[in-house]
């Protein structure tokens, strides 16, 4: 969430900001908002010398009685029974601009940095990398869902049959696939200094609004009514609300966590474009690192985090390639996003795994998650995210990629984890 602060100071660049994100009536929402504070902070004013003089005349209604002014006296107690009754209406007019105010700052996005190329869509994204090994495969290559098939490694008829479309069941060596990936995942994580959480997969709605998810994505969101708690669409919400109303010392940051969780999003398999096998599910495993930082710290952070989610790729043998996301693709929360595709060879297409933002203060503002300096001034933090890696595309890739006429190739790096070579 953006800060008052933020925006009165450089009105006019927010604006700039919100335009490059294609959000619509930038112009007017920041009017709304520079009107709703300006009658929040009118109404404070009045409030504020009301209670003074409430404060003043009830210090000198004892002198007036003392001094045998009782009309005087009188006066002053009506004046400050009038001023009272004026005051519970000016407390819940603030009240109420105050949680106007709130609630529109919750729809505004993130501002992007200014590195952030200019564009609407996926197509105007910048590649700004591409690296792994080119993969020529036999003529009759299969897809993934059909490999799955084949080698009876994923039963997504199974998955219908139990919940629905995009709840798949692993099997045998496609269950085994999975848990190695999360163990190497996990471990690469360790070893690159971020400590394991194991976090609840469900959450309030307090930590979906500290995240920025709520009300940006709630119909992305599975909502248990009767609780009123959300499935996490990623570990991201609670590992980083472990930080919510929390003031660091600056000595503790960076603070670096990776968690495994199950991720449920309601809308992944509903739409766009080839939507077949792991493409898209509704739920689905992936490990995430959180960090926090402090701001003059956070770009180098993020490029720490970017460095090894590609190392993960460069062990994996994957073809991948790395895009600097536009304006209007990035998240609502991100002032600065990278994503990370793997190509599939099979089918001819490049699968996203990983988004690597660093947020600013933005999602710091809204969990009120700072830190102390050694001068003992409290300043937000930044927070930063990313997938290492999301698992199902990640499995589609592997599958297609290593398919050879005597089964599937694993890589070298996972077979300590899977316990064998070869799918066959």
């Amino acid at each position: 969430m953006l800060t008052i602060k933020q925006i009165t100071d450089n009105t006019d660049a927010v604006i700039r900001g919100l335009e490059k994100k294609h959000f619509k009536n930038a112009q007017e929402t920041i009017g709304q908002v520079l009107e709703t504070n300006d009658k929040r902070r009118n109404t404070q004013t009045i409030l504020d010398k009301n209670l003074s003089e409430v404060n003043s005349l009830s210090k000198s209604i004892g002198l007036l009685m003392k001094e045998g002014k009782k009309d005087e006296a009188e006066a002053a107690k009506s004046r400050v029974a009038e001023l009272k009754e004026a005051n519970k209406a000016l407390q819940e007019e603030m009240d109420q601009a105050a949680t106007d105010l709130q609630n529109l700052l919750y729809t505004i996005p993130n501002i992007p940095y200014d590195s952030v190329p200019e564009g609407v869509g996926a197509d105007d994204n910048v590649v700004e990398k591409m690296g792994g090994m080119e993969t020529e495969l036999p003529k009759d290559a299969l897809p993934h869902w059909e490999l799955a098939k084949k080698y009876d490694l994923i039963d997504f008829d199974l998955g219908v049959k139990i919940t629905g479309a995009g709840f798949p069941v692993y099997k045998g060596k496609g269950a085994q696939l999975q848990r190695a990936l999360i163990n190497f995942f996990l471990d690469e994580a360790r070893k690159s200094g971020y400590t394991e959480i194991m976090p609840p997969t469900v959450v309030n709605a307090a930590s979906g609004y500290g995240t920025g998810q709520l009300p940006d994505k709630e119909g992305q969101m599975y909502h248990c009514e009767v609780d009123d708690l959300y499935l996490i669409p990623t570990a991201e919400v609670p590992v980083t609300n472990i930080y919510r109303d929390v003031i660091l010392d600056e000595k503790q940051l960076p603070i670096k966590n990776c968690a495994y969780t199950q991720c449920f999003r309601r809308e992944a398999g509903s739409y766009g474009k080839d939507v077949r096998g792991l493409n898209r599910l509704h739920e689905f495993s992936k490990v995430e690192l959180v960090r926090i930082d402090k701001p003059e710290h956070s770009k180098e952070s993020h490029q720490e985090m970017l460095n090894h989610v590609e190392g993960l790729l460069q062990k994996l043998e994957l073809p991948y390639r790395i895009l600097r996301l536009c304006g209007g693709d990035m998240s609502f929360t991100a002032a600065l996003c990278f994503d990370f595709e793997v190509y599939s060879e099979a089918q001819k297409r490049w699968l996203e795994v990983s988004s690597v933002s660093n947020f600013d203060t933005y999602q710091a503002n809204r969990l009120k998650c700072r830190y102390r300096t050694a001068e003992k001034k409290t300043e937000l933090c930044h927070t930063l995210n990313g997938s290492a890696l999301a698992l199902p595309r990640i499995v589609a890739a592997l599958l297609e990629n290593n398919q050879t006429p005597e089964g599937i190739r694993i890589p070298k790096v996972l077979v300590p984890y899977t316990g064998f070579e070869m799918i066959d």
